[in-house]
């Protein structure tokens, strides 16, 4: 049976650019990337693949850049001066955590810097590539109400004990 939206799956992979062989990321021998179908928690051409399988299946599925992290957009470029970057021992390529216009954390990527500016990228490190997962469908169940609720795998129940875990 076919993976449906609101079911809790649980995945082990390997991540690689297509036709290349470093791995980019990978939870093997770790804890399973768990998501509830249809809440937009993966990246829409790996999710839509995925419906395709069923619990214990192993494929290698290849998601095109448009349908991951997007493609480059060459105007998500910024240059800021310098001093914005007080204290940091700056290197191209190094990433940078912020906040953005609306509180929310936005990563941006070192692309060149001098004495008087940097530059940053705001695209993710993995737009404009086609990727490769080599994956395994560990378990595949139906999401609790409070899952479909909370959109959280394990439903952002409380433990019990009053510790904030939720």
């Amino acid at each position: 049976m076919a993976i449906e939206n609101n079911q809790v799956v649980s995945i082990e992979y390997d991540l690689t650019e297509k036709n290349q062989s470093e791995i980019l990321d990978s939870n093997k021998g770790h804890a399973p990337l768990e998501f509830i179908t249809g809440k937009n928690q993966i990246i829409p051409g790996l999710e839509s693949q995925l419906k395709e399988l069923n619990a214990g299946d192993e494929k290698s599925i290849t998601v095109a850049a448009a349908d991951a992290y997007g493609e480059v957009n060459p105007e998500a470029e910024e240059t800021l001066p310098a001093e914005q970057f007080a204290g940091l021992e700056l290197k191209e390529g190094m990433q940078l955590y912020g906040q953005g216009e609306n509180g929310e954390t936005v990563m941006v990527t070192v692309k060149s810097f001098n004495d008087e500016s940097v530059t940053i990228d705001y695209n993710h490190p993995l737009a404009g590539k086609d990727l490769t997962f080599n994956l395994k469908i560990l378990d595949v169940r139906e999401a609790t109400p409070d899952e479909v609720l909370s959109g959280q795998v394990g439903g952002g129940e409380s433990c019990g004990t009053g510790c904030g875990c939720h």
